[in-house]
């Protein structure tokens, strides 16, 4: 596929996103053999060698990984990159509730219980300066593996530390998008460039890209050139993959229809991410390292319960925090801190992101932790800011903190709530208002009769959507609603007509619309029939119903 060979209206929207000519080629490309090497990282071939040794002398090897999605997928990454040389590798995951995010010397002692001479972290431990120095102490070889912002004073003391974001690696190096999985890919392919090299067969490291994939998308790591031709390679393998854990995720006629990144984003995300949200994430992560179907459906199942029970007491927080901001909102809102002792603390981060979604305003929503007396919260972005050098401002207020600039996760003492309310709004005020509101985006205008099956078929050339290539927004013009309906009192599903071919119709679909800030009700809209036409926002997919497929509109806004 190349630029010229889109639809017309996604060749004017990669010209509006500055992909003209190479930039474009360069943006559409597949070819793994351009991106940089990935291996290019301090430390990198000192922890690859040290790994190999580890093998030849038969000394056990155990992953350390978070318990999100990037650290799961890092995890069952390097899991299943071992079980290609005969090695089943431990695994350790922290509990959100009980060790907290990192890795503390706990972990170490239970390594050390194990028999563990290496250990390798993921997706965290660039700030656990003791826990390194307390497994240096212990004759340990902890390996940390990360790529989230080198805060800490100094760079932890461990045997090896590879991270993109380490502050002596180059700032424009393109590696620093990468997420931990990918970190923990590229250790994979140093180590098989290093035994190749010394003589040996080592099978591919391509079939792991799925898992590359799913945690890049997942956590909104920045859809470069490097990223986005990483992850597309994971998403194309995955109908064919020989991983039962994540075919658990697709009904054969998605498989049949290839796996899109809002698959990714909005199913697999939340469903592996809701073990560790409720309790451990230990079930999610033996689904992704299952060998067997039977053995996969068994944790699957328990993720289903789990998400559901995730989804109840999401619905529950979300409302609760819409109530506090609705309780202190101004005419200026700068952004949202809120607090209730009660809340769950595995969904604060989703309901910071909603709340973006909702005010277009960063948030940071706070709970009680399990700690009398010290309060943990999780804050998200909104535009272009970085939420991340914001909270570095109010530091002093912290027992701890830690993130990159879409997302952080802080604890302090309670007392000092009101104290980071005040000093967190002052510092995102000094902001440029459009770096730090969530701007009304549309990318293209489209006539009713550019709504094609090409240009859908063509978008799935733009894919992966996430941060840095977001899904596209189209907007229409002339638009009048033929009728609607609401689903499950909360969602719209709407049938629109051009103003001028009102024989025409295009169906619709607004998930969670019913109570949507600053959004006109379905009967608002219903009531303009016969007068002024109004504009659509919308994304573009395909509903899949009954073994029918249509061309679906995804609403985002009606503009009256």
């Amino acid at each position: 596929m190349t630029e010229k060979t889109l639809h017309p209206a996604l060749q004017r929207l990669l010209e509006k996103r500055g992909h003209t000519g190479a930039e474009a080629q360069e943006f559409l490309s597949w070819n793994l053999k351009e991106i940089p090497d990935l291996t290019k990282m301090i430390d990198m071939e000192k922890a690859a060698i040290r790994l190999i040794d580890a093998l030849n002398r038969n000394e056990k090897i155990a992953v350390y990984g978070d318990y999100d999605v990037d650290g799961t997928t890092s995890c069952a990454l390097l899991w299943h990159f071992f079980k290609m040389f005969g090695v089943e590798i431990e695994v350790f995951q922290p509990s959100r509730f009980v060790e907290g995010y990192g890795i503390h010397p706990i972990s170490i002692d239970n390594a050390l219980e194990s028999g563990v001479k290496v250990l390798i972290s993921v997706d965290c431990g660039i700030s656990n300066v003791a826990t390194a120095q307390y497994a240096l102490e212990k004759n340990i070889d902890l390996i940390i593996t990360d790529h989230h912002r080198d805060a800490a004073e100094i760079i932890p003391p461990a045997y090896a530390v590879v991270n993109p974001n380490r502050r002596d690696e180059p700032v424009d190096s393109p590696l620093r998008p990468l997420a931990g999985v990918g970190v923990a890919f590229a250790l994979a392919v140093k180590m098989r460039e290093l035994l190749i090299a010394d003589g040996k067969t080592v099978p591919s490291v391509y079939p792991l890209l799925p898992f590359v994939a799913v945690g890049t998308i997942c956590d909104l790591a920045v859809l470069t050139p490097v990223n986005l031709r990483l992850c597309r390679h994971g998403l194309k393998q995955i109908p064919t993959c020989s991983y039962p854990g994540l075919l658990q995720f697709f009904a054969p006629e998605e498989l049949a229809a290839g796996v899109t990144s809002e698959k990714i984003s909005f199913n697999i995300g939340p469903m592996i991410n809701s073990k560790g949200r409720l309790d451990h994430p230990e079930r999610a992560l033996k689904l992704l390292i299952a060998q067997t179907r039977e053995e996969a459906r068994e944790h699957y199942q328990h993720l289903e319960i789990s998400n559901r029970d995730r989804r109840m007491i999401q619905a529950e927080v979300v409302e609760g925090a819409k109530e506090e901001v609705r309780k202190n909102i101004t005419d200026n809102l700068v952004a949202n801190v809120v607090y209730r002792p009660d809340w769950h603390e595995g969904v604060v981060g989703i309901v910071a992101s909603k709340l973006v979604d909702a005010f277009h305003v960063p948030a940071v929503v706070l709970t009680n932790a399990e700690e009398e007396g010290i309060v943990k919260g999780s804050a998200r972005a909104a535009g272009e800011m970085n939420i991340f050098e914001c909270l570095e401002e109010c530091k002093d207020l912290f027992i701890k903190f830690g993130g990159h600039k879409a997302a952080a996760g802080l604890s302090l003492k309670k007392e000092n709530v009101p104290a980071f309310q005040k000093r967190f709004k002052e510092v995102v005020a000094r902001l440029p208002e459009v770096l730090r509101t969530r701007a009304e985006r549309w990318d293209v205008e489209l006539k009713p009769e550019e709504i094609t099956p090409q240009l859908v078929r063509d978008l799935t050339h733009l894919e992966p959507f996430g941060n840095g290539n977001e899904r596209p927004v189209f907007r229409m013009s002339g638009v009048k609603l033929a009728s609607y309906r609401i689903l499950k009192d909360a969602h719209v599903k709407w049938t629109f007509s051009p103003a001028q071919n009102p024989q025409s119709n295009f169906a619709g679909i607004s998930f969670n619309y019913l109570g949507k800030w600053n959004e006109p009700s379905p009967d608002e809209v219903f009531q303009k029939q016969g007068t002024t036409p109004f504009t659509l926002q919308f994304g573009i997919g395909i509903n899949r119903f009954n073994g029918n497929e249509s061309i679906q509109l995804q609403v985002e806004r009606i503009i009256l």
